[in-house]
């Protein structure tokens, strides 16, 4: 008996990514540990080495997705989300009893074993939640990752206001907030974020709600720069405090908005789409959330028709009777990971990303030194003016990517190409450090490097299909913690270490601190460059395909 399935078109699925902004927030938790680890050094007395071991850990926790990605192809959102809630609860709760010294010590690597279990927590909730939302939005695939990739990027801005105003700027609060507040947040979302049959077609509403969303997402990242640098600036009160964080909580909640209208206006709402349950196409099961089959493989036909038509000429050859042996996918179609592993555009894609993304946390990493070192008095400006630039370049790159993909059929990997472009002139401000130019290079990198992640989402979704898109998307995500050791901890780390041994002491100070380090990184966007030429060449055919009459359409039929 088929089961009934949500249609794309109705409430739940937009609850579903209101519910997910909230989600994503509490994805972001890793972005935290600037903020308690100087307790984590004070209190059990860690040397400067050992806390950028720690940050590692928390890299690596963070962007290793792989069971996330299994998962969400062999069981429902809310058992991966339960699975986020388990591991946040362990690993921030024994963080908390360390450094509350209830346990009396702990050992450095259970300390990185646990913070790395702490921070896999995101891997496991933000998998759950954006696969979930590009399978109930395949048309809208980079306006939802800009948008959900955005509201992570906005989730260290929260989190700093959640720190200062609500805990007071205790570390110790912070720790129990993660390993408490978390948890209770997403156990309450899971009933909303659940998997819906994808639209048929094209839907003049959706774009609406899109704007809408998009609106309130830059509303919100305008309003938490500008309360970070007034309370810099200016002393609040308690009361004053909490109204903000209070309007704070409202645009969290604004994308609600959007099923609130669809209640309010159900005639409305059902002009616009359908509010019913519909019976899925064949046997829903929770070892396929995928309800419907991607449309690749529909919309492809006439690019690989002649592939096809050798397997056809070859059965007749054999005669009557052969057994056609399974085709293997092609691009644009659904890939298992083993199929586009063995994939060129697979490889260029990662490498394209690796480099980009690599190259950018060396600078976020090391944001606090760098601005220290070229003369920046108060390098807490420097940090929201990255967090914001960085959402804008998130939530921008999803909606520019999908525009002129749908007028001019240009591949989304364009993009990552001019992203690595500008990548290499904010390099090149930081090197020569110019008067006045740090916070231009910062708010162009934070851009180009916002870019850079929310881009490699859709695009491997269109690539390699959206049936093990969390498998293909989890691997990919790889990139951020190789680039963390390649290039923050070996290269960034010793250069600065050398540099500051000169100057006879801990802290390094003047433009030679990172010099080496921005020109290195300037040649890795360099080739990151060369590589997403490549790419886009590569792929155009497909896209031109995919993108066929200006919409990325889905099979009027499941029944292929």
């Amino acid at each position: 008996m088929p089961k009934p399935v949500l249609k794309a078109g109705s409430r739940p699925p937009w609850v579903g990514l209101g519910a997910a902004v909230w989600a994503q927030i509490a994805a972001g938790n890793a972005y935290n540990f600037p903020l308690y680890s100087p307790m984590l050094k004070s209190v059990l007395g860690l040397s400067q080495q050992e806390l950028t071991i720690l940050g590692v850990a928390s890299d690596i926790g963070e962007s290793v997705g792989f069971l996330p990605g299994i998962a969400c192809n062999k069981f429902p959102p809310w058992a991966v989300l339960l699975v986020g809630c388990g591991l946040c609860f362990l690993g921030y709760g024994v963080l908390w009893l360390a450094v509350s010294q209830t346990i009396a010590s702990m050992p450095f690597v259970v300390l990185c074993i646990t913070l790395c279990i702490a921070t896999n927590s995101n891997a496991w909730i933000g998998t759950a939640v954006l696969v979930t939302n590009m399978r109930n939005f395949p048309l809208s695939r980079g306006t939802v990752a800009g948008i959900l990739k955005g509201y992570i990027g906005l989730s260290a801005a929260v989190y700093t206001v959640v720190y200062s105003v609500v805990l007071k700027e205790s570390a110790l609060n912070l720790l129990l907030f993660l390993a408490l507040g978390i948890p209770v947040l997403c156990l309450a979302l899971m009933y909303f974020i659940r998997p819906c049959t994808p639209a048929s077609g094209e839907d003049s509403s959706e774009h609406v709600h899109f704007l809408f969303t998009i609106t309130v997402s830059v509303l919100l990242a305008i309003y938490l720069l500008t309360v970070t640098v007034v309370n810099e600036i200016v002393t609040l009160s308690d009361a004053v405090s909490y109204i903000l964080v209070a309007i704070m909580v409202i645009l969290l909640l604004s994308p609600l908005a959007i099923p609130l209208k669809m209640t309010l206006f159900p005639a409305r709402a059902r002009a616009e789409s359908s509010d019913h349950l519909a019976l899925g196409e064949g046997n829903a099961t929770q070892a396929d959330p995928l309800l419907t089959p991607s449309s690749s493989a529909t919309y492809l036909g006439s690019f690989h028709e002649a592939e096809d038509s050798s397997d056809v000429e070859t059965l007749l050859a054999i005669g009557e009777g052969a057994v056609k042996k399974k085709r293997r996918p092609k691009r644009g179609e659904d890939f298992k990971f083993h199929e586009a592993f063995i994939k060129a555009d697979f490889w260029l894609l990662w490498f394209v990303y690796f480099l980009g993304v690599g190259s950018g946390v060396t600078v976020l990493n090391n944001l606090s030194q760098i601005g220290i070192a070229l003369g920046a008095s108060d390098t807490t400006i420097l940090l929201s003016l990255f967090s914001f630039c960085n959402f804008v370049g998130r939530l921008g790159s999803g909606a520019v990517s999908e525009h002129f993909l749908r007028t001019k059929t240009i591949p989304r990997t364009f993009w990552m190409a001019c992203a690595h472009i500008l990548m290499i002139v904010s390099f090149v401000l930081y090197a020569l450090a110019l008067s006045g130019t740090l916070y231009v290079a910062t708010a162009l990198f934070g851009i180009c490097y916002g870019t850079q992640y929310s881009i490699m989402v859709p695009t491997s979704s269109e690539l390699f299909g959206l049936k093990h898109f969390g498998v293909n998307y989890s691997f990919m995500g790889l990139g951020n913690p190789i680039g963390a050791i390649l290039f923050s901890v070996l290269l960034a780390g010793n250069v600065y270490d050398a540099e500051a041994a000169k100057q006879g002491g801990s802290t390094c100070i003047g433009s030679s601190c990172f010099r080496l380090t921005f020109i290195v990184l300037a040649g890795a966007c360099g080739l990151g460059t060369i590589l997403s030429i490549i790419l886009t060449i590569r792929v155009r055919p497909v896209y031109q395909m995919l993108y066929a009459g200006g919409s990325f359409r889905l099979p009027q039929s499941a029944n292929h």
